[in-house]
């Protein structure tokens, strides 16, 4: 049975607060990192706010890591290569309705990650922060649908089978210009992935 957004919140309260933790960051210290207020940090970690894809973006960047990272689980050397359908962590940003599926089996150390994304008409989804600590690569493989993937200042369209490579260094843009539903697949790799302080979006 999948887990539904309130288990999602939980999870996300408890890594969040982890990972803030391993880097000896307090809500202060996060919030001037991220740009996001300690008071909505605060309501994250309590498992009492189910924040957007926007503000989880920028807590990633203040944490040193990608988006993937706030809901999977920490790398384990028993974890299963394989991770079934139903078992998959899926999550819906509630302000544009764009929704993410953690395709890779949770805490396997592989230097790959999947991500599914469907992203509703008209939706708009930016990250506007840039590099990390990590370098990480990305491509972006269109199952269905077309997307405008800005770049920086670049804006690619992309329709069904076209696929793009990016680097997560600069701002970044995801818009549904149609009337229908687009899907697309994700594939990041991170330099040092597969360590402890390995990250993923």
């Amino acid at each position: 049975m999948e887990k539904t957004e309130n288990d999602i919140d939980s999870r996300l309260a408890v890594r969040l607060r982890a990972l803030r933790a391993d880097r000896g960051l307090t809500l202060d210290g996060l919030a001037e990192r991220s740009g996001v207020s300690r008071s909505m940090i605060s309501l994250v970690e309590r498992g009492q706010s189910s924040p957007t894809a926007s503000v989880l973006e920028r807590l990633a960047a203040g944490l040193g890591v990608t988006l993937a990272t706030l809901f999977a689980e920490a790398e384990r050397a028993d974890a299963d290569p394989v991770v079934r359908r139903a078992d998959q962590i899926a999550w819906t940003d509630p302000a544009t309705g764009y929704r993410r599926r953690n395709l890779s089996p949770p805490g396997y150390p592989s230097p790959i990650e999947l991500v599914e994304v469907e992203l509703p008409p008209g939706a708009r989804v930016s990250y506007d922060s840039g590099a990390r600590a990590a370098i990480v690569e990305q491509q972006i493989h269109l199952l269905d649908g077309t997307i405008e993937l800005s770049v920086g200042e670049v804006t690619h369209r992309l329709s069904t089978g076209d696929c793009l490579a990016m680097r997560l260094d600069r701002p970044t843009g995801f818009h549904n210009p149609t009337n229908r539903t687009a899907r697309y697949i994700v594939a990041l790799t991170t330099e040092g992935r597969g360590g402890s302080n390995a990250v993923k979006r």
